[in-house]
C-alpha cells in the first residue's frame, strides 16, 4: 500500500515539484521514494512495505527500461501470474507484486487487467510511444484523481498532492457542493476541485499526444440463479469468502482485523486466525460496541485491542479527518474510522475489514423498503401518487412518511444509502445554486442498466456505483493511509462477487433479515446473537452533541464563517440548527453536511492560504 503521484511535460525543476508532490503523500508510503524522472516524464513514489521487503523499491522496468510503472495496491494473485509470465521468458528483478503489472502489460496489453485478483492503481510510461497506461481496480478501493492542464497530464493518489503542481488553480466546484448535499459525499467525476477527476473504478486510460482516452474494462453484473437451494449458495458463500481472505493475509508483515458488534467484521475476524482485532466505541451506551467486540474476541481466541473515544478528541480531529479526505464527507462514522485505524496502526501494518458485504449481499436496513411497501406499490401510480399528495398535507402522524415514499418511484427516493437534502432545499439555502443535474439525473443511467431486474438488486447496484465509491471505499483508504496502515476488504474479491451477483433475492433480503444467506455461511463461526445482529453502521452521538450549548456554538460559529457567507444563506442554514436544538426536528444529518463542507474549505482554502 503506497502513493504515488507525477506529471508529463516540460517544466523548470521537475525534481523539486515532484518531491513537494511526494511529500503530500508520505503518510501513505513513511517506509521509503523513488522516483523517476526523464524528458518530459516526472514520476513519485511513497512505499509502505509488505511484500517482498528488501526488494519491491519503486518506481520499478522492465528489462530494457523503457516503460516504468508506479503501482499501488496488493494483487493476490500475483504469483499465478509471475509464473505464467516467467514461461513466456519475462525475467523478474524482485518478488514484488508490481512487476507483474509491467511484465503483463508488456505481454497482453491492457487485457492483464482482466487477469488480475486485487485492488489497484498504476500508471505505466512507455517511452517508445510516449505514452501513458493507467487503471483503477474493479470497485474503485484505492483512488486515482488526475488533471490535465496545458495538455499535460498531472495525477496523483490523493488531491492534495496534485495542488502542489505550480500548473494546478486551486477553485471550489460548485456544482459538486451542490450534488454533495444530496448525497453527503462528492458524486461526480470532477471532483470538488475545479478541473480535477477521480478516475472511476474499473476504468482504464491512455494518455498520448495531450489526449486522454477512458474506458471501462469490467461492470459488476447481476444475474440471480435461482437453479440453487439456500445450502448450496451458503456454502458457496463460505467458500469463497475463505479463499478470499486466504489471499487477503498474503504478506510479510503481521495482519490484524476491525471488529465491531456487526456481522461483516466478525465473520472475517473469525475466519482470518490473526493475533489482533480493533475496535473503538463513544461513552455512551447505546454507541459502544467494545464490550460486543470483546467478549467475541474471548470467544474466537483473538486478543481485542479498543479505544474509547471522548467527545473532546471527537470534535478535535475533524479538522484533519478532513484535510486526509481530500474532499468533504458527511459521514459522521469517517472519524470513528480514524480512531480505530489509528489504534490498528499502534499494533500492525494492515488490517481487514468488512466493507462491501452489504452491497453484495443485500445488507442494509433500507433494502427491506421495497417488501415493506409492497401494499401500496401494488397500487395504480395514479392512486399511490394521489395517496402521496394527500399525506403531504397531513400533520406529522405515524405512517405519513410512509404513504409519502410509497408514491414515489424506487428511482425517485433511492439515490444510495443517504439522502441528505431535495433539490428545493438545496436551493433554499444555496446562494448560487447552479441547478445542474438532480439526483435522479446522476442515477437515471445505472437504473436503465438493470430495469429488468427486481427493486433490491437494482437499489445493491446504484449502491456498488455511488454509496460504495463515494462513502465506504473513500473513508477506508483515507482514514487509513492518514495513519499509514494499509486496509484490505476481503468482501470485495471478483471471486466473492462471481457468487453474491447470482444469488437470488428471497435469499439476500425476507422477513426476517438482510443478507440472509451470507448470515447463514457466518453462522459456522458466530454466535447466533452476532451473526442475527441488525446492521447499526457505525452509531455516533451527533443528534446528541448538536443540542449540547458547546457544539452548538461551534456548528454556529462555522455558520457565519466568510466560507459559509460565501456559499450560503446562513439564515436558512441557521434554522436547521436552531430547529434541532429546540428539539423540533432532528435535522442532525443536514447540519454536519454543511458543516463538514465548511470544516474542509477551512483546510484547503483558508488556513492553507
Amino acid at each position: 500500500m503506497c502513493g504515488f503521484c507525477g506529471f508529463t511535460g516540460q517544466i523548470a525543476t521537475p525534481g523539486e515539484i515532484l518531491e513537494k508532490m511526494k511529500n503530500k503523500i508520505i503518510h501513505r508510503g513513511p517506509d521509503s521514494g523513488g522516483s523517476h524522472i526523464d524528458d518530459g516524464i516526472a514520476m513519485g513514489f511513497r512505499r509502505l512495505s509488505f511484500l517482498d521487503l528488501e526488494g519491491g523499491h519503486q518506481p520499478i522496468y522492465n528489462e530494457t527500461k523503457d516503460m516504468v510503472i508506479t503501482f499501488n495496491g496488493e494483487i493476490y494473485n500475483h504469483q499465478e501470474i509471475r509464473e505464467e509470465l516467467e514461461a513466456k521468458g519475462h525475467v523478474m528483478g524482485s518478488h514484488a507484486d508490481t512487476e507483474v503489472l509491467i511484465h503483463g502489460y508488456e505481454e497482453w496489453g491492457e487485457d492483464i487487467l482482466q487477469r488480475l485478483r486485487g485492488m489497484f492503481a498504476f500508471v505505466i510510461w512507455d517511452k517508445k510511444n510516449q505514452s501513458m497506461f493507467g487503471a483503477r481496480d474493479f470497485f474503485g478501493i484505492k483512488p486515482f484523481y488526475y488533471t490535465i492542464v496545458n495538455g499535460n497530464l498531472i495525477y496523483a493518489s490523493e488531491i492534495k498532492s496534485i495542488l502542489e503542481h505550480p500548473d494546478v488553480k486551486k477553485e471550489v466546484n460548485p456544482v459538486a457542493l451542490e450534488n454533495y448535499l444530496t448525497f453527503q459525499y462528492s458524486v461526480l467525476e470532477e471532483t470538488f476541485f475545479k478541473g480535477i477527476f477521480k478516475l472511476m473504478p474499473a476504468h482504464c486510460f491512455t494518455f498520448k499526444d495531450g489526449k486522454m482516452d477512458i474506458k471501462r474494462y469490467w461492470e459488476p453484473v447481476f444475474e440471480p440463479d435461482h437453479s440453487k437451494s439456500l445450502e448450496q449458495y451458503v456454502d458457496e458463500i463460505d467458500a469463497a469468502m475463505q479463499d478470499s481472505i486466504q489471499a487477503h493475509k498474503i504478506a510479510d508483515v503481521e495482519v490484524g482485523s476491525f471488529l465491531s458488534s456487526g456481522v461483516d467484521s466478525s465473520y472475517v475476524a473469525a475466519c482470518f486466525h490473526g493475533d489482533k482485532t480493533f475496535t473503538v466505541g463513544f461513552d455512551y451506551a447505546k454507541y459502544n460496541e467494545i464490550d460486543y467486540a470483546k467478549a467475541l474476541s474471548e470467544k474466537i481466541q483473538i486478543k481485542n485491542h479498543s479505544k474509547l473515544i471522548s467527545e473532546q478528541e471527537y470534535w478535535d480531529s475533524i479538522p484533519s479527518v478532513q484535510y486526509h479526505m481530500d474532499e468533504p464527507l458527511a459521514d459522521p462514522s469517517a472519524i470513528a474510522l480514524y480512531f480505530v485505524t489509528g489504534t490498528a496502526a499502534q499494533y500492525v501494518k494492515t488490517c481487514m475489514s468488512g466493507e462491501g458485504a452489504d452491497e453484495l449481499f443485500g445488507g442494509y436496513n433500507i433494502y427491506r423498503e421495497p417488501h415493506d411497501l409492497l401494499p401500496l406499490t401494488r397500487l395504480p401510480r395514479p392512486v399511490r401518487k394521489g395517496l402521496g399528495a394527500v399525506a403531504k398535507k397531513l400533520p406529522k402522524m405515524k405512517g405519513k412518511n410512509y404513504l409519502i415514499r410509497g408514491s414515489k418511484d424506487l428511482q425517485e427516493r433511492f439515490i444510495g444509502n443517504a439522502f441528505m437534502l431535495n433539490e428545493a432545499e438545496r436551493e433554499r439555502i444555496l446562494k448560487h445554486p447552479t441547478g445542474k443535474f438532480n439526483h435522479m439525473e446522476l442515477t437515471k443511467p445505472f437504473y436503465d442498466k438493470v430495469k429488468d431486474l427486481d427493486d433490491v438488486t437494482k437499489m445493491q447496484y446504484i449502491d456498488i456505483h455511488f454509496w460504495l465509491i463515494g462513502d465506504i471505499l473513500l473513508k477506508a483508504d483515507k482514514m487509513s493511509m492518514a495513519h499509514s496502515l494499509e486496509v484490505r476488504v476481503p468482501f470485495l474479491d471478483r471471486v466473492v462477487f462471481d457468487v453474491a451477483r447470482k444469488v437470488p433475492t428471497e435469499y439476500k433480503v425476507n422477513k426476517e433479515n438482510t443478507k440472509y444467506a451470507m448470515r447463514q455461511a457466518a453462522h459456522r463461526y458466530l454466535p447466533d446473537m452476532v451473526a442475527e445482529k441488525k446492521k447499526l453502521g457505525f452509531p455516533v452521538p451527533i443528534r446528541v452533541w448538536l443540542k449540547e450549548d458547546k457544539y452548538y456554538n461551534i456548528v454556529k460559529e462555522a455558520f457565519h464563517s466568510p466560507a459559509a457567507q460565501e456559499f450560503f444563506k446562513v439564515d436558512e442554514i441557521m434554522k436547521y440548527l436552531d430547529e434541532h436544538k429546540a428539539g423540533k426536528a432532528d435535522n442532525s444529518r443536514k447540519i454536519w453536511t454543511v458543516y463538514m463542507f465548511l470544516v474542509w474549505h477551512k483546510q484547503f482554502f483558508e488556513d492553507a492560504a
